[in-house]
């Protein structure tokens, strides 16, 4: 007579309908008392009592999941059903591509409690030879997320992701800055074209294309305040205090911040009140009134596609400008540039105009046609040996 299995150690038994020994494993109970269990087959006995033993050594290790047959795919689908709740529909949307195209078509397949923290470095490594770094750091923050969530499910116990470094990827687009030339042909060619005034207020202000994109009407004075016993003059300024990220925050706590107007700025912005003012009354009924300085013909906000595109066509065919390879944010990074190259900022006075947390990004990101810091030294000592013999 066969030796009887201790309590707690489980079942085993030979299954006419499947010809395999299954070994059967209760793991706890629903609440309404129903029994959860595990089961494993093996073709011999030897080899199901050993899967048997797995299962009992994870269930003592508490690393023993609720579900064995879990995929990637439906962790996935959970987390962007449920775990991108109160998003930005940009977010959301990007998120899902990364999972669809990527994520799910590569590893969607395989069940969760599988995945190693070699599998998904290797994986990586594969998409690094066709993606750029900054895509590969979107993806791995998606996989890991999804692994967290399922972990709160207890549908896995740890979350090899973070164990897995990111390897550098394809080199994007650098971002590039217009001479003073070419700004000033953009300038002079993009008169008559609905964009204008927006592209003199970005170039000349440096303001993101989110923040312009939500700029209201009651954060412009294009008049400012004459001076007064006592008091300084406040010029003809934007506060630049919104954007359209999530919650219309701007990027930063430094990137709330007031701007002085350039005089053109000033000029142009009165004329697309004016202009505002008669596609409102062309548009009747059909107008949306949201408050915004830049709007569609019918005053609705504007995407970046949309800006993106009527940038392109207000610069299509000037002279040594290929409109297709520009957008609206290299007009900041010209910006910058202008101002470096003038040379009469320092660095730091630029990053506070743009935003920016601290100087490093302004120098080493936005700062194109550089006019170098260790000139002074050179200068200095030509100042000091000037006219002196040696």
């Amino acid at each position: 007579m066969p030796k009887q299995r201790s309590h707690g150690d489980g079942g085993l038994y030979w299954s006419e309908a499947r010809q395999r020994w299954i070994a059967e494993i209760t793991i706890g109970y629903t609440p309404a008392g129903r029994r959860i269990t595990r089961k494993a087959a093996g073709r011999t006995k030897t080899e199901a009592k050993n899967k048997l033993k797995e299962v009992l050594r994870d269930l003592e290790d508490g690393t023993l999941t609720e579900s064995g047959s879990y995929t990637i795919k439906q962790a996935a689908e959970d987390w962007l059903e449920y775990g991108l709740t109160g998003r930005d529909p940009q977010t959301i949307e990007t998120n899902t591509i990364l999972c669809r195209v990527h994520i799910i078509s590569d590893l969607g397949a395989r069940q969760l409690k599988d995945l190693k923290a070699m599998d998904v470095e290797k994986w990586l490594r594969i998409k690094a030879q066709t993606l750029s770094t900054r895509t590969l750091q979107a993806l791995y923050s998606a996989l890991s997320r999804i692994v967290k969530r399922a972990m709160a499910r207890e549908k896995v116990k740890r979350n090899v992701v973070e164990l897995c470094t990111i390897p550098k990827g394809q080199g994007g687009r650098p971002s590039r800055s217009l001479t003073f030339q070419q700004a000033l042909a953009i300038l002079n060619a993009s008169k008559h074209h609905r964009m204008h005034p927006y592209i003199v207020v970005s170039l000349l202000t440096g303001a993101r294309t989110e923040e312009l994109r939500d700029l209201r009407w009651d954060h412009v004075d294009l008049k400012g305040k004459q001076a007064a016993l006592g008091k300084p003059v406040i010029p003809p300024h934007i506060a630049v205090w919104r954007s359209v990220r999530a919650g219309s925050d701007t990027k930063t706590k430094k990137s709330r911040r007031t701007l002085a107007l350039p005089t053109r700025a000033v000029e142009v912005l009165k004329q697309q009140k004016r202009q505002q003012a008669q596609e409102r009354k062309a548009a009747g009924q059909r107008w949306k009134e949201h408050g915004l300085v830049f709007t569609s013909t019918i005053g609705t906000p504007l995407d970046a596609h949309n800006v993106r595109r009527e940038f392109r066509n207000a610069i299509r065919g000037i002279k040594g400008i290929y409109a297709d390879a520009w957008t609206p944010r290299e007009l900041r990074h010209s910006f910058v540039s202008l101002l470096s190259d003038d040379g009469g900022l320092s660095i730091d006075e630029i990053a506070k105009l743009c935003g920016h947390a601290s100087t490093t990004v302004t120098e080493t990101v936005y700062r194109h046609q550089i006019r170098p810091v260790i000139q002074t030294g050179a200068l200095a000592m030509d100042r000091i040996f000037d006219g002196r013999d040696v």
